[in-house]
């Protein structure tokens, strides 16, 4: 069971000890470099585990002190809850503040607003005489930044702020603050207060008690009372309510978080489902996922159980909902979108979310929607836009205060929309995350606060260390790649395009882990042979030689001597050969059956695809659009790629499986995808060759009328319909015969397809991927 603690307030991590400073000098020297190397690797990976078992949230001294205030039930001349007095005492930051330290320097209000608090509830005891003197200096020296808009408010800071200083004049604490400054602010706060009011804002005021005072109209704060006792798991404003009513499931909420905590709170709990799930969520950006299968999982288990028994934690914060809807989906657990309508565009606008305009929780709903696919769930995916064009337009200058206060954030807000799931190659990805991660974990919701399990040094070094090791074996295949092209000759055929590095790219970003080493290198081998094969369809060969090609594949002798027509049917069909008979080996031992034939019928199913296209071309053919996508999603060429993979990554995978409806789907599905997208980002260059695409023939068959613009509007829509097919088919657990290793290829080969044609055809067009390429294959990290 996860368990929490509370890390007081500085919860940085320092890095581990270097090894020689961990072992006595002569253990030290014993070990090579290698052997160091592995061992801190594992000394991580075992830090990080476990940070399952046990979620660290930061103290909070704002919420302390609001627990502090509270009187005791048999008397209110005495403090109910004692211990957190003493907390504040024992706990006065040496410039005389109170909060998280190292203050951020566009967090000083938040500093002042804890401070504050603190120094009411020390008046309130008449304790603490000398803190409270330091305190008040701490208030007067920083108080300019009150109105300095570059500082990040904490959430109700101008109702919350000038309402502890009407308490605090009343309590007759001795403020060193000017009549004119304090009546600007209790000015500004009744100003806000007067705004019309909706769903989403009373929310918001009840969010903010503890600063209304008198004002507020407590009734209304306890239609938000939840189920644990707390109001929004705020200890705060749960503690406010406590002292303005006396609530017993207020009382119940506040005294088990003392006893939970010993003398401090959070400023948030429950919250470890939320930090668990960003915690899991941060692994897999960073592409470390994989060494931590079995903590997820268990993870997940209790995330899934959960979320079937209604559990409030979830349910009750959109953050903690869309993270879980999202995970749990992408992991094949079936849940169902129906939470998420709550935070449709309508919702949300009225919402306590939308009332902030957090874009935290926008971003996480984005990310969310991307896995609303199902047919049933149409109207939802519409009402979800919303978030796509609420994070573009906000964040589409540069200049929002969640910017200034991180640029962290927004860079992935900026990575989130350019590159959405369907357009994000794994690795790729990966590097981004590690290059923009941040490991000050700094929050704010009413105050500051950090979670160790979100935002960590450890997650940072093991990626560097992983990436790093993972590319420097795909740098020796990738040189090993380029001899057999040599070897096999491949070289000399001038018509072809020589595009070894984007074949092992796409390999290498979509199947990084160092056991994949086969799969990488058939999956590039098969994407150089087909590209040759292509351009030998289309340009560079004769009749006859295309003919020859067919007719040596279908025959299939491994070992003889065959008739070639000439040396270019030689070349590419010796190398075919070689790939399929080291294909035959290398599966024989990750299946230990043979697949040879399966293997065969892939190219041989390509090969007189393309052949039909040669053969519509020369007698000038106009295809049906039926016609041609039925041969089209074969001559796109992906087969040979991809299916011959499923054999070397790690499951077994019958002859029923390969055979199954679901297996071609599958591939049909990747394939039509690959074939439309390919056809919108050539048509021009292809119209002027005067081959066939499915943008032409559209408008063809569609009438005069139909302009290109058009044809391609129709297209992208059928492609993104093949797309969520296909998505679903992948995360689909239920009657699925194919393992899920296996599905994952197909939409791994999809969203290399649509990076690849992003911006163009990044392909043929020199350079376009070169970036890409090194950052993936040859340029290391180094923080």
């Amino acid at each position: 069971m996860t368990m929490m603690s509370l890390s007081h307030p500085n919860c940085s991590r320092h890095s581990s000890l270097p090894i020689s400073a961990a072992l006595p000098k002569s253990k030290s020297e014993l070990l090579t470099e290698t052997d160091a190397t592995i061992l801190c690797f594992q000394e991580t990976k075992e830090r990080i585990k476990k940070m399952f078992d046990k979620t660290e949230l930061s103290v909070s001294a704002y919420d302390t002190a609001w627990v502090a205030m509270v009187s005791s039930p048999n008397s209110r001349q005495a403090p109910c809850f004692p211990e957190c007095v003493n907390w504040l005492l024992d706990n006065q930051l040496s410039d005389g503040s109170w909060g998280l330290p190292p203050h951020h320097p566009l967090l000083v209000k938040d500093a002042l607003s804890s401070t504050l608090a603190c120094l009411l509830a020390l008046k309130r005891w008449g304790l603490g005489e000398q803190q409270m003197t330091k305190g008040l200096q701490f208030i007067e020296s920083n108080f300019t930044s009150i109105n300095d808009e570059e500082q990040h408010a904490p959430i109700g800071f101008n109702i919350i702020f000038p309402g502890m200083i009407e308490t605090a004049m009343d309590m007759n604490l001795n403020l060193p603050l000017r009549w004119e400054d304090i009546n600007v602010m209790l000015h500004n706060r009744d100003l806000e207060l007067r705004r019309n009011n909706f769903e989403g804002r009373e929310a918001y005021l009840a969010y903010v008690s503890e600063g209304m005072g008198k004002l507020q109209d407590w009734e209304m704060v306890m239609k938000y009372q939840r189920k644990n006792g707390s109001l929004f798991n705020s200890p705060s404003t749960t503690a406010a309510a406590l002292s303005h009513l006396g609530n017993a499931g207020c009382y119940h909420y506040i005294h088990s978080l003392v006893a939970k905590f010993g003398n401090a709170v959070p400023t948030v709990y429950p919250s470890d489902k939320y930090a668990l799930l960003c915690m899991i969520g941060s692994l897999e950006r960073l592409g470390i996922d994989r060494h931590f299968s079995k903590e997820i999982r268990d993870v997940l288990e209790e995330t899934y159980r959960c979320w079937l028994q209604g559990d409030e934690e979830i349910f009750s914060d959109a953050d903690t909902c869309a993270m879980a809807f999202r995970i749990l989906r992408v992991h094949g657990y079936e849940v169902s979108s129906d939470p998420l309508t709550q935070y449709a565009e309508h919702h949300f606008s009225h919402s306590f979310g939308g009332h902030l305009k957090d874009f935290g929780t926008a971003l996480e709903l984005f990310k969310a929607s991307q896995f609303v696919i199902f047919p049933e769930e149409s109207g939802l995916e519409k009402q979800m836009s919303w978030t796509n064009q609420f994070l573009t337009q906000e964040f589409s200058n540069g200049t929002t205060r969640a910017d200034r206060f991180s640029k962290y954030f927004s860079i992935e807000v900026h990575d989130t929309l350019k590159f959405p799931f369907h357009a994000n190659v794994e690795r790729l990805a990966h590097r981004r995350n590690i290059e923009h991660h941040h490991v000050d974990n700094t929050r704010i919701f009413k105050t500051s606060y950090c979670f160790s399990n979100i935002s960590n040094a450890d997650f940072l070094q093991l990626a560097v260390e992983d990436f790093n090791s993972c590319q420097s074996i795909h740098h020796e295949e990738l040189k090993h790649l380029e001899r057999w092209v040599v070897e096999s000759r491949l070289d000399r055929l001038k018509f072809a395009r020589q595009k070894m590095a984007y074949c092992y790219f796409s390999a290498a970003g979509t199947s990084f882990s160092p056991e994949l080493s086969d799969a990488r290198i058939s999956w590039a081998k098969n994407s150089v042979l087909t590209t040759v094969v292509d351009d030998f369809f289309d340009i560079g060969g004769s009749e006859e030689e295309l003919a020859n090609l067919v007719h040596l594949l279908e025959k299939w002798d491994a070992n003889g001597s065959p008739h070639y027509c000439s040396e270019q049917v030689e070349i590419i069909f010796s190398a075919l050969r070689n790939t399929i008979c080291e294909i035959r080996d290398k599966a024989l031992a990750w299946q230990g059956r043979s697949v040879t034939h399966h293997v065969i019928e892939i190219w041989l199913d390509l090969l007189k695809s393309m052949l039909r296209e040669a053969e519509w071309a020369r007698n000038k053919v106009v295809p049906t659009l039926d016609e041609y996508v039925e041969n089209g999603y074969v001559s796109m060429a992906l087969g040979p790629i991809v299916l011959p993979v499923v054999y070397l990554i790690g499951p077994k995978v019958s002859e029923e499986v390969v055979r199954s409806p679901e297996f071609h789907n599958l591939f049909k599905l990747m394939s039509t995808c690959g074939r439309l997208i390919n056809d919108t980002r050539t048509f021009k260059r292809e119209y002027e060759d005067g081959k066939l695409n499915f943008v032409l023939l559209h408008m063809i068959h569609s009438g005069s009328g139909t302009t290109e613009e058009e044809a391609v509007e129709k297209i992208r829509g059928l492609i993104a319909d093949g797309r969520r097919e296909l998505l679903r088919l992948v995360l689909q657990e239920k009657d699925s015969v194919v393992p899920r290793a296996c599905k994952d290829l197909f939409w791994k080969m999809v969203q290399v397809l649509h990076l690849f044609y992003m911006d163009g055809d990044g392909f043929s067009s020199p350079n376009m991927m070169l970036n890409a390429v090194n950052d993936l294959i040859r340029e290391p990290i180094s923080l």
